[in-house]
């Protein structure tokens, strides 16, 4: 085993990642650095943090209103340098990008513009155990129209004692339903598993078909390479204060894809959706910007987006790229070990290789799983819980270290000793 931690050493040596994380304060125990594998729920606060909030408290006791007018970065158009930071991780155009309100809000506001029930093409199609908030946005969005979800909701489940969604399977599901799908939403990655579903060939299948697609990208963004805009994604949301660590309920933003930007879609529309040319004049007749900040509805949170904006330069600086390639190995050394040293007590439920698994590792304890995750607390180590016995561990890429990973796993065989 102290062959295994040194060859884990070493890979922290080689890591040319290794610099960034001393950009985050990582949270203590016992006057000792966590083993922190929560990302996947909260990411870490980037040192920037306190200083980006405070620029713009300083600008607002300095100048108070005129704020919205004066500086490098005005309040008024404040979004406008961190849509390409963003984009780049989306693989979207930065007109293609705004930055608003929060996920379920924002999909709400998708659904008024890309749910078109007409005839018999009312069915919507999802992953069995999605994020419980996007089921009842569903849910609930679908009663708002007078359409039933439980006829019209179909949701695509592993087989019988299977964790993992086939593409096949969600392929064929598609074809079936044909002219009766209007929208396909899926998660990017499926929260509990951990799976990473083929966007590309999903977002493909239902063009085919004629439906709509929209992508929950909240276990995505910044955890698995995107290219939404070349994949042809209608629409699509996210938070930012999971791997893209912006904070507790930092601000969302939405994908759309340009080939609708200049169609008559239906929408909510509000004042810092108008074009600009004319959101001053304080008139009737709403035009909106001709591009995806034609979906906004109010002026900018000023104090989340400078989280937002502090924690995507770390992104930049790495690059999407480089950080994937990392995540690859730490996440796949981790579940090596894993099985290696407490493989007769745990089943890893989250695929093994890319391009299905990211980030993530959900571990299904088959005895002691709550205990599990608690003696891991215990020992500075902060994991995620699920029910009904599931671990979840999130190798970050930008503060995760290889020997963390052998430390975790090695801290697992011991709680099953």
């Amino acid at each position: 085993m102290s062959d295994k931690f040194a060859f884990a050493q070493e890979l922290d040596a080689q890591d040319e990642l290794k610099h960034f994380r001393s950009r985050f304060f990582i949270p203590q125990h016992e006057g000792k650095e966590v083993i922190y594998l929560c990302g996947n729920s909260l990411g870490l606060q980037p040192k920037t943090a306190s200083e980006a909030i405070q620029k713009e408290l300083n600008k607002w006791a300095d100048y108070g209103v005129e704020g919205h007018f004066v500086g490098e970065q005005p309040w008024w158009q404040f979004r406008k340098p961190i849509k390409p930071l963003l984009a780049e991780i989306l693989g979207a155009k930065p007109t293609e990008v705004a930055i608003m309100n929060s996920l379920t809000t924002n999909l709400h506001l998708l659904l008024v513009s890309f749910y078109n029930p007409q005839g018999k093409r009312k069915k919507v199609l999802m992953e069995a155990g999605a994020f419980p908030s996007d089921q009842y946005a569903l849910e609930t969005h679908l009663h708002f129209r007078g359409v039933s979800p439980d006829e019209n909701i179909i949701e695509v489940a592993p087989q019988k004692n299977e964790h993992i969604l086939q593409t096949e399977q969600i392929l064929e599901t598609i074809e079936k339903l044909a002219d009766e799908l209007a929208l396909v939403i899926f998660g990017g990655v499926n929260y509990y598993t951990g799976q990473v579903f083929e966007m590309q060939k999903i977002t493909q299948k239902a063009h085919q078909v004629g439906a709509v697609v929209g992508f929950d990208l909240a276990h995505a963004v910044g955890n698995v390479k995107l290219d939404l805009h070349a994949w042809q994604v209608d629409f699509a949301t996210w938070c930012s204060y999971k791997y893209l660590n912006s904070g507790p309920g930092g601000v969302s933003g939405i994908f759309i894809h340009e080939k609708h930007h200049n169609k008559d879609l239906p929408r909510f529309g509000g004042w810092w959706g108008q074009v600009e040319s004319e959101r001053f004049l304080m008139k009737k007749g709403f035009k909106p910007i001709p591009d995806a900040d034609g979906w906004q509805l109010s002026n900018e949170p000023i104090l989340p987006m400078a989280l937002h904006q502090a924690s995507l330069q770390v992104f930049h600086e790495a690059t999407m790229d480089k950080l994937v390639a990392k995540s690859n190995l730490l996440t796949h050394y981790l579940y090596e070990w894993l099985i290696e040293f407490a493989g007769e007590h745990i089943e890893i439920i989250t695929p093994k290789n890319p391009p299905h698994r990211a980030a993530q590792l959900s571990i299904f304890a088959k005895s002691k799983g709550k205990e599990l995750h608690q003696y891991l607390l215990k020992n500075g180590i902060i994991t995620d819980w699920r029910e009904p016995n599931v671990v979840r561990m999130a190798p970050v890429p930008l503060y995760n270290t290889f020997t963390e990973v052998f430390l975790t796993a090695q801290k697992v065989a011991e709680f099953y000793k």
